[in-house]
């Protein structure tokens, strides 16, 4: 999805990238409370340990835990609720396909604010990555860096 630079990244789950092979992205919009939302301006998010099931034809996400805001009160949010994600149907079906069929896991690589100010979370259809694909990854990383470098000292 093409994203504007208006847009401010509140937190992106890094460790998604070393650990799961991202086939598919998705965006979702995502049901907050208003501490809630006023706690992700402040930052208080932590993706770690993440993840969304579909749960009849319902996309919810578990294990985020945004923190408690700051000047909220006794009625301040649960930090680890399970929030409901907003998709479209035939999206959540498709999702649901993959989930079942191919054993593909939903994790969310970043929550952010589109540029009307609403909160989203990208989505992704992964797969885990086995220990010698994180090695082999590694591998290549190394390999283009070094390359890159060669190059840069032919052009010298």
């Amino acid at each position: 999805m093409a994203q504007e630079k208006t847009d401010k990244v509140v937190a992106t789950n890094r460790k998604a990238f070393h650990d799961y092979a991202i086939e598919e992205k998705f965006e979702a919009g995502i049901v907050l409370l208003g501490t809630e939302v006023k706690a992700l301006r402040e930052g208080r998010l932590n993706l770690r340990d993440s993840y969304a099931t579909v749960e009849r034809e319902v996309v919810v996400l578990h294990h985020c835990h945004i923190g408690a805001y700051s000047h909220g009160n006794i009625m301040n949010h649960d930090p680890l609720r399970p929030r409901k994600l907003l998709l479209h149907r035939k999206e959540i079906q498709k999702m649901m396909g993959k989930v079942q069929q191919s054993g593909l896991t939903l994790i969310p690589l970043k929550v952010y604010f589109n540029s009307r100010g609403r909160a989203k979370v990208e989505l992704a259809l992964a797969r885990g990555k086995k220990q010698y694909d994180r090695r082999e990854t590694v591998k290549k990383r190394e390999a283009k860096r070094e390359i890159d470098r060669a190059m840069k000292e032919a052009r010298r």
